[in-house]
């Protein structure tokens, strides 16, 4: 049982980064930021993070979406 609540909550935490990776970088992008190579990397982690959300692959769904929040943190300042 400690396994599959493990798993929730690995569900939950990359469901939240992915959902509120994808709403930043529409932000961003509304701002005017969607030129810079942090956006282009960003949507490049978020994707691969939603392809690893669908398999179930929830560590490594949940470290692709924290990188990606840090590109569009680069991209709002303009890097």
């Amino acid at each position: 049982m400690a396994g599959c609540a493990g798993r929730v909550d690995g569900s939950r935490q990359c469901d939240h980064l992915v959902d509120s990776g994808w709403e930043a970088l529409g932000q961003a992008r509304a701002r005017g930021f969607d030129g810079t190579i942090s956006y282009a990397t960003a949507t490049g982690l978020l994707t691969a993070a939603k392809a690893q959300q669908v398999i179930e692959r929830f560590p490594s769904c949940i470290n692709k979406a924290r990188r990606a929040h840090h590109y569009i943190a680069e991209a709002r300042a303009g890097r």
